[in-house]
């Protein structure tokens, strides 16, 4: 351990002394790791560090080793480092995120501090029940109710991993040219939306944590910011539904959503207004996400019928 950084730790948690329990997972790309420490003589029992090491060469599982990638991972980094400082206390207990302990960094390296979720929210999850994809989508509404019309300080201009405009080589391969001709477009519809909140900007499955009585905690915040709510609804629910589940329950789930942000949002925001744009916004918010997979892997499995069709709608009405 970094001498350095054990004197942080301990400062930050107001630890006696620390120990490495255990490598939780490797970062995306073999930019680091999330680890688990021990913690003696602290109100914190265990603390989790994500440990940020630009000093790695990129190591893509699909090639996209380039400039342009190693920039963007650079830029997700300070982002979820000022997302975790400056925001993440400002969420409610209806979208629990880890609390933010402290951050320290040194050359090429960094580390945020964190509280360990496994305390309360042990659960991680490989499916979902419905029951429980409703928990996820309560969060998310909670969530994106508490930042709406929020300016994204210090975070992405526009949230989501797959923004068309820090993914050229991807638009690049797409194959299906009317969709490749209308990315700007769709692009433009999206974020010229009259409500925009801050998006979570990788909502899937793997970065929810659940209680053992069914509540929900979300980590994992490097592509955070500014954006149209439906981005991050489409991209969950396409994370942990089929295209046959996502068709058949589509409606209930999004009823669902939009009942838990009528709760979430200000009284001051025109609710009606706010939901007719959304849910008029859900299949654009899909179609740009296959705008995404088409070019970065047009194999991958989401690709299916539910999303094709939708595609194929969206594109009929630009």
């Amino acid at each position: 351990m970094n001498s350095n950084f054990k004197t942080y730790i301990l400062k930050a948690t107001t630890a006696s002394d620390c120990k490495e329990l255990e490598v939780i997972k490797s970062l995306w790309s073999g930019y680091g790791e999330i680890v688990r420490y021990s913690l003696e003589g602290s109100a914190y029992v265990t603390a989790v560090v994500k440990h940020i090491d630009l000093r790695a060469e990129g190591k893509h599982p699909r090639g996209w080793d380039t400039d342009i990638s190693h920039q963007r991972k650079v830029k997700s980094y300070e982002v979820e480092t000022y997302w975790y400082e400056y925001w993440s206390a400002k969420c409610s207990a209806d979208c629990k995120v880890p609390k933010y302990l402290g951050g320290y960094a040194e050359k090429e390296q960094q580390w945020i501090i964190l509280e360990d979720l496994d305390i309360d929210y042990p659960l991680r999850k490989q499916e979902l029940t419905l029951m429980e994809v409703r928990a996820c989508l309560k969060w998310l509404a909670h969530f994106h109710g508490r930042f709406m019309n929020f300016e994204p300080t210090g975070l992405w201009e526009v949230g989501t991993y797959w923004h068309l405009a820090t993914r050229p080589d991807e638009w690049e391969l797409i194959e299906h040219k009317q969709l490749k001709d209308a990315a700007s477009r769709i692009d433009e519809v999206l974020n010229k939306a009259n409500y925009q909140t801050i998006v979570h900007g990788d909502a899937k499955l793997a970065n929810f944590c659940f209680s053992e009585d069914g509540k929900v905690a979300a980590v994992d915040f490097q592509y955070v910011g500014g954006g149209c709510g439906m981005k991050d609804v489409a991209y969950f629910l396409g994370s942990c539904m089929s295209g046959d589940e996502c068709e058949m329950y589509e409606k209930e789930l999004l009823d669902c959503y939009f009942r838990e942000l009528r709760i979430a949002v200000s009284p001051s925001i025109d609710f009606d207004a706010l939901e007719q744009e959304w849910k008029g916004l859900y299949r654009v918010a899909c179609t740009d996400f296959m705008r995404f997979l088409l070019g970065w892997m047009p194999t991958h499995q989401k690709i299916n019928d539910y999303n094709l069709k939708m595609v194929k709608e969206v594109l009929s009405k630009l």
